[in-house]
């Protein structure tokens, strides 16, 4: 907030030395707020712009539904982000979930493995979403699945998903 400058006579007194240091003063406000002004617009700027990362493609992610647990997201290699999730649900069905709710996201998907049968099972998917990269890997057994989800702004030369802690 600017301090208030007021200009004018005093008791009556003829504008002399108070004119002139009101003048200097507004003057040295305005240059101030000048000053400030466009350094604001920049650092706006410089926020809202700029190359994608791999915490920009989380707001593409779906969480999946009936989570237990979370944690992350996490830095990986190539500027990208690893997200791990307990869900409570069979690993099939969950997994099955999830790849629509990606879809539903937008995400092009291809599935890599999938398996189900004696309680246990899970899916690994790999997915597209513009230039973002994805890979999505999920399993478990009877009413626990575990989904580790790691996504980049492109695709990097190596796009290890580890699993997280289970």
């Amino acid at each position: 907030m600017l301090p208030l400058v007021r200009c004018g006579e005093t008791n009556g007194e003829a504008m002399t030395k108070h004119t002139a240091t009101c003048l200097i003063g507004a003057v040295t406000i305005g240059l101030a707020a000048t000053a400030c002004g466009p350094v604001s617009e920049k650092a706006e700027a410089t926020t809202t712009t700029g190359a994608p990362n791999g915490a920009a493609t989380a707001a593409l992610l779906p969480t999946p539904a009936d989570v237990q647990q979370s944690r992350g997201p996490d830095d990986i290699a190539d500027g990208g982000i690893h997200l791990h999730y307990q869900v409570n649900g069979a690993p099939d069905a969950v997994m099955s979930a999830y790849k629509d709710a990606l879809q539903g996201k937008g995400w092009a998907l291809t599935t890599i493995i999938s398996s189900s049968g004696g309680g246990g099972g899970g899916a690994t998917y790999t997915g597209t979403h513009g230039e973002a990269y994805g890979v999505f890997d999920g399993g478990g057994y009877a009413d626990t699945t575990y989904i580790d989800v790691c996504t980049w702004a492109a695709k990097p030369a190596n796009p290890d998903c580890s699993r997280g802690e289970r």
